[in-house]
């Protein structure tokens, strides 16, 4: 591979057919381009005035009721996300186009509010970043996970967060304040120690120092946090589970999730190119490791199979997991979210 030819500072590296256009661009006659179809792509933001911004989530394996995702997209441009075949929704690519044309939901915080006040809600907690990263680069200017956190924080309604970013520490005030009132969980995404592999697998994030550094200001800050050691790749970053959640306990982390890689739709293709092009050496065992963790594919939709994967390589993976995270979290967990302090109506809006 020529290194003219691969797009630093982006993860997917290929521009994948949507399967919702009838039309497509292809290089079947490259000789009579004039031009490369794919060059290294600018960040494009699109305004989006939505009509709703929470969601039911009804996946009976992820544990959650309800998300909001304030951005669609992500400049993260982590290769494994399952995000991506999401963004085929808005006419787009799950490849580079995920990570370089992000749509954002102007209107995302007086939409949860209006939510929030029907009088036929009850609250339960609410997930934020349960797709994208609400705290991806365009947040430091746009500042619309802030003004949800307002909400949140004005109605004392639950929530919890995910994401890869030290940006959350802007916010640190918002979520002390919801967690004197047990009202916030933060989960910190570490997939690896590694930098160097950090940064071709998720190449505008936070680099892991960062990352367990915000996990220490938060714990100082009493704002209860977590590691998501999450997605597990064998033979990329499963070799460091014992490791990425001992320096995360260390750095005060309550509790430690995990999930398995898997790779739906046009993730396969994306993932598979990337892994061609970064780590020729070990494609195959990678490959081949994945897809025996999911009955021979490397994708899988099962509900409680599709993240926890099968078979001897994923039990052995989980027993690592579990062996860690006995040693490393003993006596610790998250503190239950509290939901008899909401406020239901009686506050002026702040929109």
């Amino acid at each position: 591979m020529e290194e003219e030819d691969y797009f630093k500072g982006r993860g997917a590296q290929i521009k994948t057919e949507n399967k919702f256009l009838k039309a497509q661009y292809v290089e079947e006659h490259i000789e009579g381009l004039d031009e490369p179809l794919l060059s290294a792509p600018q960040t494009q933001v699109f305004f989006e005035t939505a009509k709703t911004i929470v969601n039911k989530v009804n996946s009976p394996d992820l544990g959650l009721a309800y998300s909001l995702n304030p951005y669609q997209g992500c400049e993260h441009g982590c290769i494994y996300c399952y995000a991506r075949n999401t963004h085929e929704y808005w006419g787009f690519s799950a490849g580079l186009d995920f990570e370089s044309k992000i749509v954002v939901k102007k209107n995302a915080a007086s939409l949860l509010e209006k939510f929030i006040l029907n009088p036929n809600w009850d609250p339960v907690p609410i997930s934020v970043s349960g797709n994208t990263d609400c705290y991806q680069p365009i947040e430091k200017k746009l500042e619309i996970t802030r003004s949800l956190l307002k909400i949140f924080a004005q109605y004392r309604h639950p929530l919890g967060m995910i994401t890869k970013n030290s940006l959350v520490l802007r916010d640190l005030d918002l979520l002390t304040d919801l967690a004197k009132d047990h009202l916030v969980h933060v989960y910190i995404s570490i997939t690896t120690l590694d930098e160097s592999l950090r940064r071709i697998m998720e190449p505008r994030t936070a680099s892991a120092i960062k990352r367990l550094k915000t996990i220490e200001e938060l714990a100082k800050a009493n704002v209860p946090v977590s590691v998501m050691n999450a997605p597990i790749i064998p033979g990329l970053n499963h070799h460091e589970i014992p490791q990425v959640l001992k320096a995360a306990a260390d750095h005060g982390a309550l509790s430690a999730g995990m999930t398995i890689v898997r790779l739906n739709g046009a993730i396969g293709n994306i993932f598979e190119d990337w892994l061609r092009k970064n780590f020729p050496d070990r494609f195959e065992k990678v490959w081949h490791q994945i897809c025996s963790m999911h009955g021979g594919n490397v994708n899988d939709s099962q509900f409680g199979r599709r993240m926890s994967g099968e078979g001897n390589f994923a039990e052995a993976i989980h027993q690592l997991h579990r062996t860690a995270k006995r040693k490393y979290f003993k006596d610790r967990s998250m503190p239950a979210l509290d939901l008899t302090k909401f406020r239901k109506g009686g506050n002026l809006s702040l929109f």
